[in-house]
């Protein structure tokens, strides 16, 4: 048996009666958690994971991207490292993978941000009476790092940091930006074909709720030129998720999130993003990871928008040769960021 099968086969059941217990692996110092099961958020089952060395360490929850992406089944791949130094809490959102396949919607039930936040905020609460903490490390990317930034200002109390890479701002800025940038490379290299697609689209904002996907499929082309690829096997489902029944809730998921994103006419979730309407003054310290060559999320949305916030610390870290999707480098750098605040993160942790 491999080391991730014995791992999963070994983790709990987090069970909704003892939703606000410490954990066992927190009564003794220095004990292993490893627990997966469903918590109730919003009234829901929702997955929750969680991997560590020792409960003393802080607490990062990570919020995945997509929307309906979640990192679960890769989390051991791709964080698995991150567990000697910190407790690695992730959730599969309402309307994503194992979350999903436990609660599926209705074809006309809405996927709300306010709805998301909400979760969301439950999750990090749940997250400090389960490990004994005070406050936890919020972390996501992409469609994650807007969902972040808005449980962040909801409740800034429960976070003694943000972490945010790939930092969706605000729909529109960032989509006019990637359609001028890609459609100036298709330009640049004679690429008929996708300046055929992206002419046709024309420049955003759009109602064609396909717009988003086709421009998607054309930064990733250009992206692949300018990135180091992510390992081999790192988006490979892992033991537990590895069946035809996940893979077909993940697909759902993805499909019911993504639409819920774009809405039918423009008028999802996605179009209505815009940060700075919650404020740019945030009560912990921020750390955006950008990719340089990032096509979907641009780096001077992103740092315009860093540059208009105040923090007791801030910190925006440009990453080389990488896109919008995860590859070592981006890994890398988040862990380089969550161990510059894990001191600070201790102290505070402490009841």
């Amino acid at each position: 048996m491999g080391f991730a099968a014995a791992l999963l086969l070994s983790w709990g059941v987090v069970g909704e009666a003892r939703a606000t217990e410490l954990s066992p692996a927190c009564r003794t110092r220095g004990q292993p958690i490893n627990e997966s099961g469903f918590i109730t958020l919003g009234g829901i089952k929702q997955w929750v994971t969680v991997e560590g060395h020792d409960c003393a360490n802080p607490v990062v929850l990570i919020v995945h991207g997509g929307p309906g992406n979640p990192n679960t089944p890769f989390a051991h791949a791709l964080f698995g490292e991150w567990a000697k130094d910190f407790t690695v809490v992730q959730w599969d959102q309402r309307g994503s993978g194992k979350t999903y396949g436990a609660n599926k919607p209705a074809e006309d039930e809405a996927l709300t941000l306010q709805r998301l936040t909400a979760d969301g905020v439950e999750m990090a609460r749940y997250a400090t009476h389960r490990f004994g903490k005070r406050k936890v490390i919020i972390m996501g990317g992409s469609w994650g790092s807007a969902l972040a930034v808005n449980i962040a200002m909801a409740e800034p109390d429960l976070f003694s940091a943000y972490v945010g890479t790939a930092q969706l701002v605000n729909y529109q800025l960032d989509m006019a930006a990637s359609y001028a940038k890609t459609l100036g490379l298709a330009r640049a290299a004679g690429d008929t074909e996708s300046i055929g697609k992206l002419e046709g689209l024309g420049a955003p904002p759009w109602t064609n709720p396909r717009a988003f996907g086709i421009l998607r499929r054309i930064t990733r082309k250009y992206e692949a030129l300018a990135t180091d690829a992510p390992p081999k096997g790192w988006f490979t489902f892992g033991p537990g998720y590895d069946t035809p029944a996940y893979e077909a809730d993940y697909t759902a998921g993805e499909d019911y999130s993504f639409l819920n994103f774009v809405g039918l006419a423009g008028d999802g979730m996605g179009p209505k993003i815009d940060l700075r309407r919650l404020g740019t003054a945030f009560a912990m310290p921020v750390y955006m990871l950008q990719g340089e060559a990032d096509l979907v999320t641009p780096s001077e949305v992103s740092k315009a928008y860093f540059d208009d916030l105040t923090a007791p610390k801030k910190v925006f870290v440009p990453l080389a040769r990488t896109g919008h999707d995860p590859n070592q480098t981006m890994i890398d750098a988040q862990l380089a960021a969550l161990e510059q605040v894990r001191g600070e993160a201790m102290a505070k942790d402490r009841p």
